[in-house]
């Protein structure tokens, strides 16, 4: 069934459909590249691509051929340089709630996980901070940190807080089961009702909850105490490892089904 007409282009209803669907699949894309070297690939991928397709109903051969060679070098190098990016990409599609559902995906969580490098960080005396990333993205702040895009392993996040590590003195960031970035420096609390007894650690996880709607977990090093923050307060503190699995079971159904 034809639309319309342009000169000698026809088109029909499955071209429409088609168009719609490959400007929901860029939409999707871009909305996890935006504010990345990858996005800005993106959209160069974009106007190269929709010049190629104009100049092939021009009929300019030469410059089809140049821009379709383009084409191909930009794909090769937008796959190699930025695997993290794709790769979080692939892993949000995987984890969709409808796509679960539909092809009956099994939810990863990481919460035993979370609570067995908690024990093993504090046996050793050591301090921590992991924001979970939830509905408002935090790309800005992994951006200023030292980027990572690891999938979740213990070993590696009890790593990270070693105070031999160059990346312990700040906060890792958690998305779904991707470790998105550590050394990151969050914004400080300015709330007067803050205990003193509570260090840099608590300001910036305080900070963070009030400008995203994250979960901050915090580990102090000084006392051993586990807090958590939601929403500019701290919902618990000093919590026993069994209440924190109690806390991320209320606030998070699933950590790795975010």
């Amino acid at each position: 069934m034809n639309l319309f007409e342009i000169s000698f282009i026809k088109f029909t209803l499955t071209d429409l459909f088609d168009l719609v669907l490959i400007s929901f699949i860029f939409s999707y894309a871009y909305s996890y590249f935006r504010g990345t070297r990858g996005g800005q690939m993106l959209i160069g991928l974009l106007i190269l691509f929709f010049a190629g397709f104009v100049v092939n109903i021009l009929g300019f051969r030469a410059t089809s051929w140049l821009l379709n060679l383009f084409q191909t070098v930009w794909v090769v190098v937008f796959v190699i340089l930025f695997q993290p990016e794709i790769r979080r990409l692939l892993t949000s599609v995987g984890q969709n709630r409808i796509l679960r559902k539909l092809f009956q995906i099994e939810k990863l969580s990481i919460q035993e996980e979370i609570i067995a490098c908690i024990s093993e960080i504090k046996r050793n005396k050591w301090g921590a901070i992991i924001i979970f990333e939830r509905e408002n993205s935090l790309k800005t702040i992994s951006a200023d940190g030292v980027r990572m895009g690891a999938v979740f392993s213990p070993e590696l996040l009890v790593s990270i807080f070693n105070p031999t590590s160059p990346l312990h003195d700040g906060a890792v960031i958690i998305h779904s089961n991707i470790i998105e970035a550590a050394a990151c420096i969050l914004p400080l609390t300015e709330s007067k009702t803050l205990n003193p007894e509570m260090g840099t650690r608590h300001r910036a996880a305080l900070g963070i909850s009030e400008e995203s709607d994250a979960l901050a977990l915090v580990l102090s090093e000084e006392t051993g105490k586990i807090s958590i923050a939601e929403n500019g307060y701290f919902i618990s503190s000093a919590l026993t490892l069994e209440e924190l699995g109690n806390v991320l079971k209320e606030k998070m159904s699933d950590i790795g089904d975010e």
